[in-house]
């Protein structure tokens, strides 16, 4: 835009701006002309692209809004629309001088009309309008911008009809991008919405400047019998209002308005010369009640010749507009063609306005606006923007696939939401918030329950019952469940469970690390310093490699242990091999060594049937390991001949020996989870020894050290754990 009189951002104009709009006109009262008073000095002097003065330009979009009953708050922000663009904070600016409805509604058509020029403006912008592909995201941005704030749609409707008209008072050719973008997305909305006055206009416009020897062509065939069809329009007009009313009908009767687009759509789609389009002499009659509308049906066509196949009853079956009405065509004693419309007010009032009754939902307050009434806010928004999402899917069905791989669902509140095709109330729950994911446990689509698993549709209203903590089940990942569609979405379930795994693998770092420390007497030590000799940027991480394994205490004690420090016992000379004999105790065999001391190893705690194999430590006899004991496998790499072959004794299992085991259980926390699970290990009579537990976050993690003499057993208890409610995964650790 070229600079007004007013530059943007101006730290003293605003200020003086505000306060003389605040100081000129009470706070609530007469909000346009405190808008306009407040615009004028910043537009005045500017001009738009399409060559308009912008103050004309606001004042007829006003003017436009208030024909079609739109409320003062729309009016006044079309001229703080244009406000907008010299100021640096304008939703605060505009939001201190008039309210924040005023802000917002200014604000969010300032973007969407920044969103359109910036689609004009990528190059060869007619070009890109013809592309579907390129008027989808046209679109879609359009409906994502419009679901804010409903009242949006009637300003650019208004705003672009002015700039067609102001090119048709210049006798100038609106640019082909705005004339296209108005026939092929702002006209169908209009359609699509019921807001008939605009659409004929824009369509006849915006045709005008792209067609326009065609255009002059029918305006001039239309011209030719202009004063003949008049009169015969006027004279069977009078005619049937007549004989109507002597049928005991209040009817009026009225000649409707030709339009030039409209007529050459219907010679174009149907191949027809321009006397063989019907609705070039048209009638609409409005009757006072429905039965009144099937009452002049019937007389019409005893009146008149009915044209088979040329009569649809809207009132029994409604556009999905809304739209209702009877529509015939019948022909006179000459053979002439006449369309009949038949409706009620209220049809009519709803033909020409649509949904513009419900633009002015936010101030209708409990007195209720253009017959909206506060109680039904909620359902006429609901309404509108269905007819939205109906708009879109048009477009689809006009270029197939386009749409294919998105859907539009609303909130509770009647915001819209973008998922992928296939969406299930899970990603509708992460698409609003992630932790409403997390803690998603049912859903109601339009009112009822459904699965967690149902794909949506389109329009439809999702509402999420969460649970006041928790998070998400492992269920949702499988694919064949169906749970989860949106990439982002499983991205965030993965992400909760890495979390979980990894505050585990933490904890378990963190144990491991401090009975290190006080084996050696280092309690003292600082974790954090610990961490950094070592070359880890934090305690935390730290604990997590050595909790899974990747960093071996061996790293650690070299640290502690001072250079130059005796050096261990001797290794123990390991003897030939020998028969088996009994030795230590756990009930292991150690296979060609006599009286030698074992012990069971506390890192994989092994139990029978265990695979396991013996470390010869220094001075503290044969460490027993479980084979799979990443301990163990790094101390054979590094000293395989300690490696010594042992096996379990029969005779000890026989007489009832137990050995202690770890088992890890990951759960949602619950009131009664620490007694659930105990009560199954005492009815499996398992003996408990020692329980800790953590919670965080509504998840718990808890480790059982459980005495058993058979660790085959231990796997089949362990199933029955993980089925308690809530219980995630139960393993032995």
């Amino acid at each position: 835009m070229k600079s007004g009189t007013a530059e943007r951002g101006d730290a003293t104009a605003v200020p003086q701006l505000i306060a003389a709009a605040e100081q000129a006109l009470p706070r609530q009262a007469d909000a346009l002309a405190r808008a306009r008073s407040f615009a004028e000095p910043l537009i005045a002097g500017e001009t738009l692209p399409t060559g308009e003065n912008t103050l004309a330009h606001a004042d007829a979009v006003a003017s436009i809004l208030k024909a079609m009953g739109g409320s003062e708050a729309m009016q006044a922000a079309s001229f703080l629309v244009y406000a907008c663009q010299h100021l640096n904070k304008p939703e605060e600016v505009i939001a201190k001088a008039f309210g924040e409805s005023y802000a917002t509604l200014a604000v969010e058509t300032t973007k969407l009309v920044r969103i359109q020029q910036q689609t004009r403006d990528a190059g060869a912008a007619g070009q890109l309008l013809e592309d579907p592909t390129a008027r989808t995201e046209v679109v879609r941005k359009m409906l994502l911008g419009f679901s804010r704030d409903l009242r949006v749609i009637m300003l650019r409707l208004a705003s672009r009809l002015q700039t067609l008209r102001w090119h048709a008072a210049c006798k100038t050719a609106a640019p082909p991008s705005v004339a296209r973008e108005a026939l092929t997305v702002f006209a169908p909305l209009a359609n699509r919405l019921g807001i008939w006055q605009i659409k004929w206009e824009m369509e006849d416009l915006a045709f005008r400047s792209l067609e326009p020897d065609t255009y002059r062509l029918v305006a001039r065939l239309l011209d030719e019998k202009r004063a003949e069809r008049e009169e015969y329009v006027e004279q069977l007009r009078s005619q049937v209002e007549a004989e109507l009313r002597a049928q005991g009908v209040r009817a009026s009767v009225f000649g409707r308005p030709k339009h030039i687009y409209s007529i050459v759509k219907k010679m174009r789609g149907k191949s027809l010369g321009f006397e063989q389009v019907f609705d070039i002499r048209a009638l609409r009659v409005i009757v006072p009640e429905v039965k009144d509308c099937y009452a002049a049906l019937a007389w019409v066509h005893q009146r008149f010749t009915p044209v088979e196949h040329e009569f649809d009853d809207y009132i029994a079956r409604p556009k999905p507009n809304g739209y209702q009405s009877l529509h015939t065509v019948v022909r006179d004693a000459s053979g002439r063609a006449v369309e009949i419309q038949i409706r009620t007010p209220a049809m009519h009032e709803h033909a020409e306005h649509g949904v513009a009754a419900h633009w002015a939902y936010k101030e209708a307050g409990t007195r209720g606006y253009a017959g909206v009434s506060a109680s039904g806010q909620y359902d006429a928004k609901i309404a509108v923007l269905r007819q939205l999402l109906a708009w879109e899917r048009d477009l689809a069905g006009a270029a197939p696939g386009l749409f294919e791989d998105r859907i539009y669902v609303l909130t509770p509140d009647a915001a819209v939401v973008e998922l992928p095709q296939g969406a299930t109330p899970v990603d509708f729950a992460y698409s609003v918030h992630t932790n409403l994911g997390h803690r998603c446990r049912g859903a109601r689509v339009d009112g009822a329950m459904v699965p967690l698993n149902t794909p949506l549709q389109n329009g439809q209203t999702v509402a999420v019952v969460a649970a006041k903590e928790g998070g998400p089940s492992r269920d949702w990942l499988n694919a064949d469940l169906g749970f989860l569609a949106s990439n982002r979405a499983k991205a965030k379930v993965r992400a909760w469970f890495n979390e979980q795994l990894r505050h585990e693998t933490v904890g378990r770092g963190r144990e491991a690390v401090e009975k290190l420390l006080q084996r050696e007497g280092r309690t003292a030590v600082k974790l954090e310093d610990l961490a950094s000799q070592l070359g880890f940027k934090s305690a935390e991480d730290l604990f997590a490699v050595v909790g899974k394994d990747e960093y071996s205490l061996r790293h650690i004690e070299a640290l502690l242990r001072p250079s130059g420090a005796p050096a261990a016992q001797e290794e123990v000379t390991l003897k030939k091999a020998r028969p088996p004999e009994r030795s230590g105790r756990g009930g292991v065999l150690v296979v060609g060594i006599d009286s030698l001391m074992t012990q069971l190893a506390k890192c994989c705690k092994p139990a029978p049937p265990d695979a396991i194999g013996g470390f010869v430590t220094r001075g503290k006899g044969v460490s027993i390991h479980r084979r799979d004991c990443s301990n163990f496998r790094e101390l054979a790499a590094r000293s395989a001949e300690r490696v010594i072959e042992v096996e379990w004794d029969a005779a000890p299992a026989a007489a009832g020996t137990v050995y202690p085991v770890d088992v890890s259980i990951e759960a949602a926390d619950r009131q009664g989870l620490l007694r659930d699970i105990s009560e199954v290990f005492a009815k499996e009579k398992m003996n408990v020894i020692g329980v800790q537990t953590q919670s965080v976050k509504g998840s718990a993690w808890m480790t059982f050290t459980v005495e058993v003499s058979d660790s085959a057993r231990l796997a089949k208890v362990l199933h029955i754990v993980a089925e308690v409610p809530g219980v995630h995964r139960a393993r032995r650790r």
